[in-house]
């Protein structure tokens, strides 16, 4: 691909189902994260910071699921950035700052690991890295806002690679999966994942 189809491609718009599918997972991420936020007390009560780190990838999959679905630039600012404001607007225990910080923290390293990968790399390590990349910058964010520098660094270090490994497992790994199940039902004929695995299969990659 040539610097100006590469840059062309880039300017793709979004379509209608495409913009409503955002929505969608959006707000089911709003509802999920609203019993999210109990259960995630009860993991802070079991094992502390370690417990809670285990469910962080859930977060974070709505906005990786509707890329690998869509598959277009500016997927991941549109779907996190609906979700975010859901979130202002319907509450979360965890505040409006926390929530706006987390949507640009994971927008920004999604949009900017598949314009590394030039939208090409869909593959499980490709989700995979992505969903572990998500984690880092809003953990240092969250560290401050929410006192955990107090853990002290052997807590911090072993808290973050779990959370790691969650956003790989939980968001990247599960966004394969899911998205992989819904394709084979045919209800996303209209999106890319299907018009991509489709012209993949026939050869005429």
């Amino acid at each position: 691909m040539s610097k100006f189809s590469f840059l062309n491609w880039k300017r793709e718009a979004f379509t209608t189902v495409e913009i409503v599918l955002m929505a969608m997972l959006a707000t089911a991420n709003a509802v999920m994260t609203f019993y999210l936020s109990f259960i995630n007390k009860i993991l802070n009560s079991a094992g502390g910071p370690i417990a809670t780190a285990t469910i962080v990838g859930l977060y974070m999959i709505y906005g990786l699921l509707a890329y690998y679905i869509i598959r277009k630039p500016g997927t991941a600012i549109i779907t996190y950035g609906i979700g975010g404001t859901i979130q202002c607007f319907i509450g979360t225990s965890y505040g409006i700052t926390a929530a706006i910080v987390a949507a640009l923290c994971y927008m920004v390293v999604a949009e900017v690991m598949f314009a590394l990968f030039r939208y090409k790399r869909w593959g499980i390590s490709a989700l995979m890295f992505v969903g572990g990349a998500m984690v880092p910058i809003w953990f240092l964010c969250a560290a401050y806002m929410f006192g955990y520098t107090a853990w002290g660094w052997e807590v911090l270090t072993i808290a973050l690679v779990v959370r790691v490994l969650s956003g790989m497992l939980l968001c990247g790994l599960m966004t394969k999966l899911l998205g992989d199940s819904l394709e084979r039902t045919g209800l996303l004929r209209r999106y890319k994942i299907k018009k991509e695995e489709t012209s993949y299969v026939t050869g005429s990659h």
